[in-house]
């Protein structure tokens, strides 16, 4: 509670949306696989840091389908107990990605406290709130949940940090008429395979919008592609492509379907 996806949750399903937290990326995935929650809302990439590997990892295992986007704007503050002093402060704890995202502002003004990376931004405020000598990197929906004292506001190095999230269900979604796709794709280990999957998007004119790797669970110095592009699954330039994909692949895993996040 008070985390950046909690603020994208909200974002996209509403004020009135009903949340649960869970202490990890996987447990969101298995949470809306078991039945217990609709949706699931999980970062997949940050404009400063790049993609979040758990989440591409935890795609990689599951059966569930991306239904939507969403893209915050990101707004670091530098958070401290109500009633503390800054003179007493030994450490900042932040979420690993967030530390990174505020390395070159804390350097310069801060560069005498110990950095510690915590599970996420909502345990670094709670850890504030209970201890004078910790400073917290989190958002103000935290600084009003916990009772914090902001010292510093939007400490980010970028001041257009943003990061996107994917919302996650069991199901397809229909096209809304400005959608993306991604897949999973395990290529053959051969001269030539990257570009026999990527020449189909060139030939049929589809923008590709990410491609990402990851180690293959399940070969040493394999890897898996991450693509996204633009269009639905059922245009009928994307459904000449799907089966091109899988003819020059191992394994080609469809993540869905969804509707761009408005800018």
């Amino acid at each position: 509670e008070g985390t950046y996806t909690h603020q994208a949750a909200l974002k996209h399903f509403g004020q009135s949306a009903v949340v649960s937290a869970y202490p990890s990326i996987s447990k969101v995935f298995s949470q809306v696989e078991d039945g217990h929650s609709k949706y699931g809302v999980v970062p997949v990439e940050n404009s400063t840091e790049g993609m979040v590997t758990h989440t591409l990892d935890s795609f990689a295992k599951s059966s569930l389908k991306i239904c939507g986007e969403v893209e915050l704007r990101i707004h670091h503050q530098l958070l401290i107990a109500s009633g503390a002093g800054v003179s007493a402060l030994k450490t900042v704890c932040g979420h690993q990605q967030s530390l990174a995202q505020c390395q070159t502002w804390l350097s310069t003004h801060w560069p005498h406290l110990e950095q510690e990376a915590v599970s996420s931004n909502a345990t670094a405020a709670q850890m504030a709130a209970e201890n004078p000598s910790v400073a917290a990197i989190a958002s103000s929906m935290a600084a009003e949940l916990y009772g914090l004292h902001c010292v510093a506001s939007n400490i980010e190095d970028l001041s257009d940090n943003t990061t996107r999230f994917l919302v996650l269900a069991s199901k397809d979604v229909p096209p809304s008429g400005d959608d993306k796709t991604s897949v999973i794709v395990a290529t053959r280990n051969k001269p030539g395979a990257l570009f026999k999957l990527l020449e189909p998007f060139d030939r049929e004119g589809i923008m590709l919008t990410r491609i990402d790797t990851r180690p293959s669970p399940s070969e040493t110095w394999a890897y898996l592609f991450f693509i996204e592009f633009e269009g639905h699954q059922t245009d009928p330039k994307i459904a000449k492509i799907l089966p091109e994909l899988e003819e020059h692949s191992v394994m080609v895993k469809l993540l869905g379907s969804y509707p761009r996040a408005p800018f």
